[in-house]
């Protein structure tokens, strides 16, 4: 899963990144202007662009819409993901099953950019972030990297102040007290401690460790690092 897009119950709060008069979008939106950068960069240099967006999907894009619709001719989409997807614009996106932490994935080839939106939190430890994250440079001329910040006070999947502060066995004991952000409550401890040990957030030093190669860029809200960029533009 990537990117908290999953089909909700009807119970959960409405998918904001759906929303783009919503808070969440907006700070996408402003995000996808990094991105939109390096894709101009790319067309300038070659007049073609080809992405490979590691656990993401084709509504992920839908922040770019204008530009993406713009360039279409010029763009193609390639998305590597645990569940299967359709497009709706199979010209454009090409959808793949598979682990975006496989050593072997894509072997030989390289895109003009490789792109992750808040997905190296959730892909499992350590190792399996280094994993993706030599992936994400081995494939890439180019790339950009998107995770929150885990100093960042207020916790976006859980959508509670400090939760990734807590220790997990209590955060277990809430989710089954409450709905939490884009989860259900939980009647099990044991599947509800599971699941949050299953999101990780990084620091900026983290970042930094498993990029050495990019520029390290802060999404600031009110003076504190909101989200974290890993650039190699």
């Amino acid at each position: 899963m990537a990117d908290a897009e999953r089909a909700a119950p009807s119970d959960l709060p409405r998918d904001p990144y759906r929303d783009s008069k919503s808070l969440e979008f907006g700070f996408r939106a402003k995000r996808f202007l990094e991105i939109r950068k390096i894709i101009e960069t790319i067309l300038s240099e070659q007049g073609h662009a080809e992405i490979l967006d590691l656990g993401g999907s084709e509504q992920y894009w839908a922040v770019g819409r204008d530009f993406v619709e713009a360039h279409r001719h010029q763009l193609h989409f390639t998305i590597i993901n645990l569940e299967p997807q359709e497009s709706s614009l199979p010209s454009l996106f090409d959808f793949n099953v598979g682990d975006a932490c496989d050593p072997a994935l894509f072997a030989g080839r390289r895109f003009d950019l490789v792109h992750s939106n808040s997905v190296i939190e959730h892909v499992g430890d350590q190792a399996q972030m280094l994993r993706f994250a030599n992936n994400t440079r081995r494939l890439g001329t180019r790339y950009y990297m998107q995770t929150p910040d885990f100093w960042f006070p207020y916790e976006p999947h859980f959508r509670f102040p400090g939760f990734q502060w807590l220790p997990a066995s209590m955060r277990a004991t809430l989710m089954t007290r409450m709905r939490l952000g884009f989860f259900p409550r939980e009647t099990n401890w044991h599947h509800a401690k599971e699941l949050v040990e299953s999101i990780r957030l990084l620091t900026t030093a983290q970042v930094a460790q498993l990029f050495p190669d990019a520029v390290i860029k802060r999404e600031r809200v009110l003076g504190m690092s909101k989200s974290i960029m890993a650039i190699k533009a």
